[in-house]
């Protein structure tokens, strides 16, 4: 029985990675727009990059593709608009509420530029339709300690489009075995709201009717987890280049959805970044 392609898990999940990825290989750089420049408040600083991942064609799908991505960023003091690392958006808007040596807590806005769902883009989409864009609004926060670090994030739809809200939970762990290479690893896990749940992984009557797959209502509760791991390496104080590969296994309700084919998913990538 075939699925659905869901665009909008792709990109957030890339953009988790490419984030994270980047971030970690320009650690000590505070041009970062995840860390904006604590030295300079009043400057700007930006952020160039792309990846190239190898991921499958939705949460769930036995097939694969290649997927690039861009990374865009800047930040000036508390302010920042482009990739957010925590909370896995490609763009986004916003301020930071609190930073010290440890804590980071932010509050941002975020647009789907890319439609979530789009059923003329596969012939196996007919009768599930679109699902339209939606601004999202949230917090994101992470906790670091020497080599140990904490962040999550929720996000819920401002528009009214039935994409609920959505939230992340993950641990990292660091390590650098010589000064320019940073290797990392750890756990994490996505939670969706019933209304999250059933927009993406649920069948109502009138798909069911049209593309011919049973009815299902998933309940909210933990989507799926994950272990990342990544490597990312300093070319000097402006380039970066890393990889990345994430194993995750749909979880739940979501699990069950007859869209899933496959629950286990392995995600790989590679990117780099410019800073100035």
């Amino acid at each position: 029985m075939k699925a659905r392609v869901n665009r909008y898990f792709k990109y957030v999940l890339l953009g988790t990675l490419l984030c994270a990825g980047t971030v970690d290989a320009m650690a000590d750089d505070s041009s970062s727009p995840a860390a904006p420049d604590t030295a300079s408040p009043d400057a700007w600083h930006f952020t160039v990059g792309a990846g190239l991942f190898s991921l499958p064609k939705y949460p769930g799908a036995s097939d694969r593709r290649f997927e690039p991505l861009p990374l865009l960023g800047a930040s000036n003091g508390r302010y920042f608009i482009g990739t957010v690392p925590d909370a896995g958006i490609p763009l986004g808007l916003g301020a930071y509420l609190y930073r010290d040596s440890h804590w980071q807590v932010a509050a941002l806005l975020s647009y789907d530029f890319i439609q979530p769902r789009d059923q003329s883009d596969d012939a196996r989409l007919q009768g599930l339709g679109d699902i339209p864009r939606t601004a999202h609004a949230g917090l994101f926060g992470s906790y670091t300690l020497d080599w140990f670090s904490v962040h999550g994030s929720v996000l819920t739809d401002i528009l009214g489009k039935h994409e609920g809200t959505v939230a992340t939970l993950g641990v990292e762990g660091k390590y650098q075995p010589i000064d320019r290479l940073t290797l990392s690893a750890g756990p994490g896990l996505t939670w969706g709201s019933s209304q999250y749940n059933r927009t993406f992984y649920g069948v109502d009557a009138g798909q069911s009717a049209r593309s011919g797959l049973p009815e299902y209502e998933p309940d909210a509760g933990v989507a799926s987890v994950n272990f990342s791991v990544k490597a990312n390496y300093r070319l000097s104080n402006r380039w970066g280049v890393g990889a990345t590969v994430v194993a995750s296994e749909l979880r739940g309700d979501v699990g069950g959805s007859p869209i899933v084919e496959k629950k286990t998913q392995v995600t790989y990538g590679v990117f780099s970044s410019y800073r100035f």
